[in-house]
């Protein structure tokens, strides 16, 4: 094999690489994908039943904070 044909190999060769990763990414996505909305689901049916996660308690030293910086 000449050098261009040497190239051309590795060039075939990579691209076959690339698209089975793409693959794999595509399907990493789909399965992320899958799981935000099924903890979305799982977040808005909480939501609607009424439950609700307790307000933040506003310490003395966040209040001091919020009034030096205005």
């Amino acid at each position: 094999m000449n050098e261009q044909q040497n190239h051309l190999s590795q060039l075939i060769e990579q691209r076959v690489t690339l698209s089975q990763q793409l693959e794999g990414i595509q399907a990493q996505t789909t399965r992320t994908r899958d799981l935000m909305l099924k903890t979305q689901g799982a977040i808005e049916y909480l939501e609607a039943t009424g439950v609700k996660l307790p307000e933040p308690e506003v310490t003395e030293e966040a209040e001091t904070e919020v009034v030096e910086e205005g």
